[in-house]
């Protein structure tokens, strides 16, 4: 009951807010393009991956996006950042849960990960982010992601819909992002898991507090 609850609430205040903005203009916050960010936090130095092809960004409909794979002593961390400056035109965040599989990823455990961060401001704080384990062929890899609009940082896919309405709803802005690190895993050890995960979580805590200039809050 307070599953199918929720789902009403949501519907009604989307309505709601479609019926009350529809004569609006919807707010596009500015912002520093991905390109600005920086190619060194710390030890860790980037480069550029190859862009994705036409066809690949048809369907990812981002107005913005970075790929770049970081490296510093004993350690790697691919980053993918994807923008959506509005949903209204119908394009639409994609989970990696849907992505990975079409590229011979499979998901081999998940759970939930706080980190510890500092955010622009340089003030401590925590953020909740999803951890998958996942694995094509003998090769496996971890994964962090997690979706950041509006100062606000969210794991889980449902509260991402949910905020997204009331955001716009409340804001008139419907901009998001998602934020993806990868980590290799070099062997079937946990110790090696262990130290994918030290290696991801480190590169997160370096990036975070420049996030802030490249999604808006």
């Amino acid at each position: 009951m307070l599953k199918k609850a929720l789902v009403l609430f949501v519907v009604f205040v989307g309505a709601s807010g479609v019926i009350a903005r529809a004569q609006r203009t919807e707010a596009i916050p500015s912002r520093q393009p991905f390109t600005a960010l920086p190619m060194a936090f710390s030890d860790w130095k980037g480069r550029e991956e190859p862009p994705l092809s036409d066809k690949e960004l048809a369907v990812l409909g981002a107005d913005d996006y970075l790929l770049r794979l970081y490296s510093g002593p004993r350690k790697v961390a691919g980053l993918y950042i994807g923008y959506w400056e509005t949903q209204k035109r119908g394009d639409t965040v994609h989970s990696p849960l849907n992505c990975l599989p079409g590229s011979g990823w499979q998901p081999v455990s998940n759970r939930p990960l706080r980190v510890a961060v500092n955010g622009p401001t340089a003030a401590s704080t925590e953020i909740e982010v999803n951890r998958y384990v996942i694995q094509k062929g003998l090769d496996r890899q971890l994964v962090l992601y997690w979706y950041q609009s509006h100062g606000r940082v969210v794991a889980s896919e449902y509260w991402g819909k949910f905020y997204l309405v009331a955001d716009a709803v409340r804001f008139g802005r419907s901009d998001t992002a998602i934020v993806r690190v990868v980590a290799p895993i070099a062997d079937s050890t946990q110790d090696a898991e262990r130290a994918a995960e030290r290696n991801a979580v480190e590169f997160v805590q370096q990036l975070f507090p420049a996030l802030s200039e490249f999604i808006p809050t």
